[in-house]
């Protein structure tokens, strides 16, 4: 599924929400953190910080997967995927 700004993610991460049958709180449970958050993430994502990302993610068993735009060709053989000599903080 391509998806290319904050509201479409949040969107679709909600319908994996529905989909399991589960409420906010449930979610915030599973992620680590609160009804608040999730709600907050639903409904303004722009204003979410990356770290609740990823514990709703883990929380719902989902991933995030990266890549280049199919019609950008130029700009995905200028950009090389990261090693560990790009990462500041800890090995790949």
């Amino acid at each position: 599924m391509v998806i290319t700004t904050a509201k479409m993610l949040s969107h679709v991460i909600r319908e994996f929400r529905y989909q399991g049958d589960l409420s906010q709180t449930d979610v915030a449970k599973l992620s680590g953190t609160t009804q608040a958050r999730i709600s907050a993430f639903e409904n303004e994502p722009e204003r979410t910080k990356l770290e609740t990302l990823f514990k709703i993610l883990a929380g719902l068993e989902l991933e995030l997967i990266v890549q280049p735009r199919k019609k950008s060709s130029d700009t995905a053989r200028s950009i090389k995927e990261p090693t560990a000599t790009y990462d500041d903080d800890e090995a790949w």
